[in-house]
């Protein structure tokens, strides 16, 4: 027969496991959702009764409760930290000290974070603790405070120090002083920040070292101060030898705290100044030019210079100046400097003969002499090389009194006013007419507003610094040196301005004017102005002047003739109405 209460005790047994099953899996579903609902419910929120620095923020999302712990220690966080010192009482502004509260922190650190941890919900629903903010310090800004405090409260260290004066050495004696510790100031300060109203940080000073004490100015006196002005230091370059005493080099020298040390220290540009003076070499190397002897070009050479390698005497100077009796001598490798322009470039330029000259000339008055003369003084020597340009306003500069130009009249306008350079365009005039019958490049050049009759017509130019230039290029393979001289106007007698281009012939050049055309009459004008000079006017026009190349030697270019065209406008009558005015000043 079957075993049936085997079986049935079987059945039993398996239904029992699975009610058990079904309990268990029930009761960890129902923990399971009260733990969840534990933890959306606490959120970020701050455990309950929690209080930081005596300000309640438990049950408070975390940007809320950041919010009122804020607000809830303003009053403590805008006053100053009333504090003393050695008994003297004081205060410090938190802000200007780099102290305050780090609120978002203070909050996370109570609890107030989103998070699974059992403990922290756990402490959630529990209650809070009391709890202190979280005082940041920006260490940069309470040195500084520390610093002022320490100034006016305290007796800053006296650091050590040597110095020379001449052939002497001057000495600061190191002191002892007394400052506030760092630490113990940081911990004070950040403890009393939140502190009750009648509470007061208390400091001392405590003894502050100097970092270059007694032993470290002995030691720099001993090993370098003594030495350097001891005796002379000798430089020997290449059979030349200059002797310096300590009162000319010692300017040079001095001694850096480092790292608790007085390090000796040079200083280089002081030391080239003083080699410049004192060291006789054959001086820098001087170019190649050339310049008119005896009215004929002739090459000037070049001059070599004698130099040496500055760095090489500054990276022995400091030990030879510190070095004993007998060994104070520093060997200078000395070298040729070459000129940047040799004579054989020079003689390459091929500048032999006078290729064209000009000659105008103006009537007396002394701010002429001055001002065309200092012009052709500058100009006068000028060495074109093949592809350069010469500009007139680059080469004499701004006409100021410190330049040597005095006021004189120039055109403005229309009209006859005193301005600094006045009759600098003489020079400009006379230069653009040899450039001319040189057979130069025209690069810019500009006409008078109205015509001068000592100039010639169309083939004349003005200047104005910073607004009208006289330049031209030299375009032919030769060099070209420009000379330029004047011959002082006197009360009986014109001045003459002559200038001359020097090459090799490249270019035979004629020229040709065409008639004057559109012809226009002069106006009156009535200036009131106290600058104004009386002019008898006389009618413009305009002209044509073209310019013929024919090449010369080995020049085998052909260049079609250039036609420059000038528009001339009336010089206006001027009558001064001013009663004021320059000319009606007697």
């Amino acid at each position: 027969m079957p075993n049936l209460s085997r079986n049935d005790d079987d059945a039993q047994d398996k239904s029992g496991g699975r009610v058990v099953l079904w309990l268990l899996l029930g009761l960890g579903l129902l923990i399971g959702g009260a733990y969840v609902g534990a933890y959306y419910t606490a959120a970020d929120k701050v455990p309950r009764g929690t209080t930081v620095s005596g300000v309640s923020i438990g049950g408070h999302p975390k940007a809320e409760a950041a919010q009122r712990l804020q607000a809830g220690l303003a009053d403590q966080v805008s006053g100053p930290i009333e504090l003393t010192i050695d008994g003297k009482r004081t205060r410090v502004d938190p802000a200007a000290a780099g102290i305050a509260v780090d609120y978002d922190a203070s909050v996370a650190e109570a609890g107030g974070e989103r998070t699974w941890d059992p403990v922290r919900l756990w402490n959630y629903f529990t209650g809070g603790e009391e709890l202190e903010a979280e005082v940041v310090v920006d260490e940069t800004a309470l040195a500084q405070a520390v610093a002022k405090l320490d100034k006016k409260f305290g007796a800053l260290p006296r650091e050590g120090a040597l110095g020379f004066d001449g052939g002497s050495i001057t000495t600061v004696e190191p002191q002892v002083g007394r400052a506030l510790d760092m630490a113990s100031t940081r911990d004070a300060l950040a403890a009393a920040y939140l502190a009750e109203d009648d509470d007061t940080a208390a400091l001392t000073t405590v003894q502050a070292v100097p970092a270059i004490d007694e032993s470290d100015v002995a030691e720099a006196r001993e090993t370098f101060a003594n030495p350097a002005v001891s005796g002379s230091v000798t430089l020997s370059f290449e059979g030349s030898t200059v002797k310096l005493l300590p009162a000319d080099y010692t300017g040079a020298l001095s001694l850096e705290p480092v790292d608790g040390e007085l390090v000796p220290r040079l200083d280089g540009a002081k030391l080239a100044e003083l080699l410049s003076a004192n060291v006789v070499t054959e001086g820098a190397p001087v170019d190649a030019t050339v310049a008119l002897v005896g009215g004929s070009p002739k090459v000037i050479p070049a001059k070599p210079g004698v130099t040496f390698d500055q760095q090489q005497v500054e990276a022995g100077f400091l030990q030879v100046v510190a070095a004993p009796e007998g060994q104070r001598t520093l060997t200078v490798d000395a070298q040729v400097a070459k000129p940047d322009f040799t004579t054989q470039e020079a003689r390459d330029l091929q500048i032999k003969e006078r290729v064209s000259t000009f000659t105008t000339y103006f009537p007396y008055a002394e701010y002429r002499n001055i001002n065309i003369g200092r012009a052709a003084e500058i100009i006068n020597g000028t060495v074109l090389r093949p592809g350069e340009t010469f500009s007139l306003n680059g080469i004499v500069g701004e006409r100021t009194r410190a330049n040597g130009f005095t006021e004189g009249y120039i055109i403005q306008d229309g009209i006859l006013v005193t301005d600094l350079g006045g009759g600098v365009s003489q020079m400009a005039t006379t230069t653009f007419n040899a450039m001319f019958f040189a057979g130069l490049e025209d690069v810019e050049h500009q006409p008078h507003s109205f015509y001068i009759d000592r100039y010639p017509v169309g083939r004349e130019a003005t200047v104005a610094w910073g607004a009208i230039d006289l330049q031209f290029g030299n375009d032919t393979p030769y060099g070209v040196l420009v000379y330029a001289n004047v011959t002082p106007a006197t009360p009986t007698s014109s001045g003459v301005v002559t200038v001359s281009m020097y090459s090799t012939k490249h270019w035979n050049i004629t020229t040709s004017e065409s008639a004057r055309y559109n012809v226009t009459q002069a106006k009156v004008r009535r200036v009131n102005t106290r600058q104004c000079h009386n002019n008898e006017g006389y009618g413009g026009f305009e002209i044509d002047v073209t310019r013929f190349f024919e090449p010369v030697g080995a020049n085998t270019e052909t260049r079609e003739p250039e036609v420059m065209n000038t528009v001339y406008t009336p010089s206006d009558t001027v009558i001064c109405a001013n009663p004021n005015a320059e000319d009606n000043v007697s």
